[in-house]
């Protein structure tokens, strides 16, 4: 906005993922919408995945499994993501599913 004569700069996260590939999932011990905020600067759009609360659990790990943000969850939303660009079959989902122990029927820590 200030040099208006100028090439429009490139932020530098979009310096940093413009040849990234794969997906990209951002994590946050903090609220999900705090990685979207730099979304439109990304390659291509993020899964995102945060603790949008407090006071549930009684330590750091407990937060990160009841919000779905522990490196289980980071595995698992990668895996979605690759599925939702078909590249690779549901079944290594569901497997996947199965080895971290997620439970498809678990209560959606948004709602609860």
């Amino acid at each position: 906005m200030l040099h208006p004569a100028e090439t429009p700069r490139v932020p530098y996260v979009t310096q940093c993922l413009a040849d990234a590939p794969g997906v990209i999932v951002c994590a946050s011990d903090y609220l999900k919408v705090l990685p979207n905020a730099i979304d439109r600067w990304l390659p291509r759009a993020p899964i995102s995945l945060g603790t949008d609360g407090f006071g549930r659990s009684e330590n750091r790990a407990s937060l990160r499994d009841f919000f779905e943000v522990d490196s289980r969850f980071i595995v698992f939303a990668t895996l979605n993501a690759l599925l939702r660009d078909k590249k690779i079959d549901a079944k290594v989902v569901q497997k996947a599913m199965k080895d971290l122990d997620i439970h498809p029927e678990k209560q959606n820590p948004a709602i609860s």
